[in-house]
């Protein structure tokens, strides 16, 4: 495999997209301390690749990730990998605390011993809740990091923010409309700032309207154009 030893990452992973299983098989091999380290940031512990289910569980995710990754979507691969690793982690944590626990082989147990199903309930349910706060505190601290390539901030962001709701969801609309269109989409992703002089043949907002709202349209751009669940649901809520 020292063909692949200086090809560039993207060279390969459009092999592997095309179904070169050597390109594959080394992408997967050469990135196990990433993958590790991914899981190992969502179990909270050291993670064996030999060992550890969990480990398993990210390297399909990174491998998925491999064979889904578009780069016209903006971000970078391994941005876009970690979040796929760490999501499917998450959920396979959740899965495993919400199956039944399998009985014995004879099928004997104490019932006094049993654990309260109230109590149980509760704990699966407090440690979603606390998974779920981690990995939005995850998605907030790679947001930073996009916002920062605009020169933006989240305290920034705060302050731009359209005080109505009505001014927000318009705002939000030409966001969508930003990001669903092509050639837009890729002008913001190379410049970093709107295109005001097409967008307004777009939208039926003003040119002023625009302008004062440029920097909140953006910051609801670059959640569009990344693999975000949380910032995702603020959209949908917010228009």
């Amino acid at each position: 495999m020292d063909e692949f030893n200086n090809m560039p990452l993207d060279e390969m992973i459009k092999l592997v997209q095309e179904g070169n299983d050597e390109a594959q098989n080394y992408l997967l091999k050469m990135y196990q301390p990433f993958i590790a380290k991914c899981v190992s940031e969502v179990c909270k512990r050291y993670i064996d690749p030999e060992q550890d289910d969990e480990f398993s569980i990210g390297l399909s995710a990174f491998n998925d990730a491999l064979l889904s990754f578009s780069a016209e979507r903006g971000s970078s691969f391994f941005s876009f990998a970690k979040l796929v690793v760490k999501r499917r982690v998450i959920d396979y944590i959740r899965y495993i605390k919400k199956a039944p626990v399998a009985a014995s082989l004879d099928e004997t147990y104490d019932v006094e011993q049993m654990e309260n199903p109230l109590e149980v309930a509760a704990a699966k349910e407090a440690y979603i809740q606390e998974q779920d706060a981690w990995h939005r505190k995850e998605e907030i601290k790679d947001y930073k990091e996009k916002l920062a390539t605009y020169k933006l901030s989240l305290l920034e962001l705060t302050e731009v923010s359209p005080k109505h709701q009505d001014a927000r969801e318009s705002a939000v609309e030409v966001a969508k409309i930003l990001f669903h269109d092509k050639a837009l989409r890729e002008y913001v992703r190379a410049k970093k700032r709107l295109p005001i002089k097409d967008l307004i043949q777009k939208v039926n907002v003003s040119k002023k309207t625009l302008e004062r709202n440029r920097k909140f349209i953006l910051a609801m751009f670059i959640v569009l154009n990344e693999d975000y669940v949380y910032l995702k649901d603020y959209l949908r809520g917010g228009g």
